[in-house]
């Protein structure tokens, strides 16, 4: 059930109308989770039991870990936990990778043999709500929350269906406070929370969609059909494409939750505009970037212990925040190449230059060249790809579409860069009225135009 569908505008519909006639506050909670695991159950029903097993596995862990003070028993519920959750991601999501990996070893090595086929369905946002448990588990270790709740406000933190398959990454300290304690909805959470939801399906529909997806899938398909100047708009064009989409589905997120009167912390913020590499990882997914530094960087030791190991802890948590987008070789190389960015940052102190546009435009070019891994399916593709920028043939595929490509995203960094220090919220409250109403509505015609009925998944929902 995509947030960009008929499908979901009814069930959105039909969600919200029944949780304002509810008056208890308990009966909202209820309902909120039963419509979440319906949601959920709209892709594969069997893989709600893989969700309530894990969400009542962390419940009852947390609540043996506030319910006891030995550090030892303490320490080995929280192993149960961790252990759990990753063997739960690593079977599914890494099941295959592992198993052909193995193959590719044993025939270098000249033994003969075939790994079973690997034919089983990565359940949706996996690696969202498994994030999501493992954070509430360990703070509650560490005791930064009280683990001694009950399970409904427990499963409707962790199945909340706004957030539930891609994001953002709330944690468990910042939404379970809404949840346990009744919430007003105000005229003016349902207002922002629509026109979130609105422009975050401009984003996806018409942007990421419309204007970028189309070279993008086209040239990556066959990259040496095209010449540099398709290459470079499909490169280009993949920066502008994840972009809108991911930040499309945040909007989207963070606006239905509103609607619902649960504020979560947002996702993006200009990351285009960014001076560093440093930077670009506390505007861009900053619900991951922050939680691999709290749960990973800093316990492997932060930049406490020297320069050397600052660099290896930076370059160790890139690579599995690589890994952790998909078992794929293409998402290590991503994530590593991330990882030497930021080393190379420290090493270098690189300081921040108030009005330095170069330094965005010069951070903006090698994230959107590292894209390439990403998005290419293997090594192959990506070299066609960088081989591609080079060509001297003339290009023969150039026209309205490649243009636009271009132009939209000169318009992307532009904006981002000139919004950088403001956020959309207030940009948008300082319009007048008219210019409101404008906005909305030709955000709204847009969106109808582009939904032609092909229904596009966020690019997210794979991870």
């Amino acid at each position: 059930m995509l947030f960009n569908s008929l499908t979901f505008l009814v069930f959105f519909a039909c969600v919200f109308v029944v949780h304002q006639l509810l008056r208890n506050w308990v009966a909202r909670k209820r309902w909120l989770l039963l419509a979440s695991y319906v949601f959920y159950a709209a892709w594969y029903p069997a893989y709600v039991i893989i969700l309530i097993f894990s969400t009542t596995l962390d419940w009852w862990l947390g609540l043996r870990i506030s319910a006891t003070t030995e550090p030892s028993r303490r320490r080995t519920l929280l192993i149960v936990s961790v252990a759990a959750n990753l063997l739960l991601l690593g079977f599914f999501k890494y099941g295959g990778f592992v198993l052909s990996n193995i193959e590719e070893i044993l025939s270098t090595f000249g033994v003969p043999g075939h790994m079973p086929a690997w034919n089983i369905l990565l359940p949706i946002g996996i690696s969202f709500y498994t994030f999501a448990s493992l954070s509430y588990t360990i703070d509650v270790y560490r005791g930064e929350i009280d683990g001694r709740r009950s399970w409904l406000d427990y499963a409707l933190f962790v199945s909340f269906f706004p957030h539930l398959v891609a994001g953002p990454i709330v944690r468990a300290s910042q939404l379970l406070p809404q949840i346990e304690q009744p919430r007003v909805v105000t005229r003016d959470d349902v207002r922002w929370g629509l026109t979130l939801t609105i422009f975050g399906l401009f984003a996806k529909t018409v942007m990421a969609d419309s204007v970028f997806a189309p070279i993008v899938e086209q040239v990556y398909a066959q990259p040496d059909a095209y010449s540099a100047v398709e290459v470079w708009a499909a490169v280009l064009g993949f920066s502008g494409q994840i972009y809108f989409d991911f930040s499309g589905y945040s909007l989207c997120a963070i606006g239905l939750a509103l609607c619902f009167g649960y504020h979560f912390p947002d996702n993006f913020n200009y990351p285009y505009a960014a001076r560093s590499f440093g930077e670009f990882w506390r505007r861009w997914h900053i619900t991951l970037s922050t939680w691999l530094r709290d749960y990973l960087y800093i316990p492997l030791g932060g930049n406490r212990h020297g320069r050397l190991k600052t660099y290896r802890n930076l370059f160790l948590t890139m690579l599995l925040g690589g890994i952790w987008h998909g078992a794929s070789w293409m998402f290590v190389l991503w994530g590593g190449l991330h990882g030497i960015y930021l080393a190379l940052g420290r090493w270098r102190r690189q300081k921040e230059r108030p009005d330095s546009v170069l330094a965005s435009i010069h951070v903006f070019m090698i994230v959107t060249l590292t894209w390439i891994p990403f998005r290419a399916p293997d090594l192959t593709t990506a070299g066609q790809i960088v081989a591609g920028l080079i060509k001297t043939t003339p290009a023969n595929h150039t026209g309205l579409p490649t243009i636009l490509v271009y132009v939209a995203i000169a318009g992307t960094f532009i904006w981002q860069t000139a919004q950088r220090d403001r956020t959309l919220e207030s940009r948008f409250a300082a319009l007048a009225a008219p210019l409101k109403i404008a906005a909305i509505t030709t955000s709204l015609f847009a969106i109808f135009l582009c939904s032609g009925g092909d229904e596009r998944a966020f690019i997210y929902f794979q991870f």
